[in-house]
């Protein structure tokens, strides 16, 4: 986790990816970028995980959307202050941009991207409504310049008129991207997310007629090694099995808890009730903001000792890494999977298992590079052309990679079953 150190001049946070991440006090833009850090609402974010129940697949993948949130900002900040020394035009969207790539995630809520998967929420209109609504932040940006905080919303909504200011927060080449890809693949301990950083930087570029982002073509192979890194990540940590296994009990443990709590009997806070009860995407403020990991995870522990088996043991299992199994079913024709399924609720029935909670299928979609939002242009002679038109190698990554995952317990002997599909277990 990084580490604020004061200092007459501003303030530095020592990074474990990007070293120490100075703000002068004197830069009236980084000045406010230290208040907006100090706000609650983002210090919040050191309470979330980045890759949210990973850590029971990846031991090491412990670090915050408040780490991932000062990375982010730290290469927008290296990216565009490269590129006002060649544009200066650029000058005055600087607070636009490096407020946009620190504040983009502020709306995460617990356990991160999972949070949305288990009750709806979306992170991205949660972002809105703190930058809104939440009174230390709105007066940090509206004192600073009242046209702040619209031209913030026209980033994220990928809206604001010159693309290259929103292009380096949300694009198939941002900053984001290239903090996460780099900080999970250090997090996790896996080697597929190394990239040149420097090389991509020095490749990114403006065009002023289009006023997008572009790359020069010479940097085209460092571009095409972060495609690949972001293709791994995805097909070998991200949705790794136990990932997905990880998730679905934690999504199980809370749908039984909305159920056992609309008819029985549960303890839950003030702010728990209010995310059981409602839809998560129109809570108050305060509601959402007082959520996190711990906060959580407190209830699930709790849980443990409830006297429904059902939320105790899929509480149990989740503090206590007792995960399901995944099953890889890419040999199993996609016509089958309901047979097999049925097959599965039957055996579990059978034993004592609720089919509902301890059997299901999962995919898992990893969508691979597409002309999202502009695509990645390259710059030539010629002209501005798509990444995909010129490499081979990433229009190969343009196929989305889909992976079908059967979730059981592995107290459930399913060889017999599996058999007749041609499955391994």
């Amino acid at each position: 986790m990084s580490v604020a150190c004061l200092s007459g001049s501003g303030r530095t946070y020592h990074d474990p990816l990007h070293g120490a991440i100075a703000l002068d006090q004197s830069d009236p833009v980084e000045a406010l970028l230290i208040q907006l850090i100090d706000t609650p609402a983002f210090q919040r974010l050191r309470r979330i995980r980045q890759l949210g129940p990973a850590s029971l697949t990846f031991h090491g993948a412990e670090s915050s959307r408040f780490t991932h949130s000062l990375g982010v900002m730290a290469i927008a900040r290296r990216a565009f202050d490269r590129l006002i020394l060649r544009h200066p035009i650029l000058k005055p969207y600087r607070a636009t941009v490096l407020c946009a790539a620190l504040l983009h995630d502020v709306g995460h809520g617990p356990f991160s991207h999972t949070c949305e998967e288990i009750f709806g929420s979306q992170h991205e209109h949660w972002t809105g409504r703190i930058l809104r609504e939440s009174p230390p932040l709105r007066t940090l940006l509206d004192q600073f310049d009242p046209d702040l905080l619209p031209q913030l919303e026209q980033v994220y909504q990928k809206q604001h008129p010159v693309p290259l200011v929103w292009q380096l927060v949300s694009s198939q080449l941002d900053c984001d991207r290239l903090d996460y890809l780099m900080r999970d693949s250090h997090s996790t301990g896996t080697s597929y997310g190394k990239l040149d950083l420097d090389r991509i930087l020095m490749a990114m570029g403006y065009d002023p007629p289009s006023q997008q982002l572009v790359v020069a073509r010479k940097g085209m192979a460092a571009i095409e090694h972060y495609l690949v890194v972001r293709y791994f990540m995805y097909a070998q940590v991200y949705n790794h099995p136990k990932n997905v296994a990880a998730t679905w009990l934690l999504e199980k443990a809370f749908q039984r808890a909305q159920e056992v709590f609309a008819t029985a009997s549960l303890f839950a806070d003030d702010t728990l009730t209010a995310w059981l009860q409602g839809d998560c995407n129109h809570l108050p403020l305060a509601q959402y903001l007082a959520a996190d990991d711990g906060m959580f995870t407190y209830h699930l522990q709790r849980w443990q000792q409830h006297p429904d088996p059902v939320l105790a043991d899929l509480c149990r299992r989740f503090i206590n890494r007792d995960l399901f199994k995944s099953l890889d079913l890419g040999h199993v024709d996609p016509a089958l999977h309901p047979k097999l399924l049925s097959h599965v609720h039957h055996l579990l029935a059978q034993v004592g298992f609720d089919p509902t909670y301890y059997g299901g299928i999962r995919i898992a979609l990893s969508r691979g590079y597409t002309l999202y939002q502009r695509g990645i242009k390259l710059q030539s002679e010629t002209g501005l052309q798509e990444l995909s038109e010129l490499s081979p190698l990433v229009k190969t990554l343009t196929q989305p990679l889909q992976r079908t995952w059967l979730i059981y317990p592995r107290e459930l002997d399913l060889m017999p079953v599996l058999a007749e599909y041609g499955v391994k277990a």
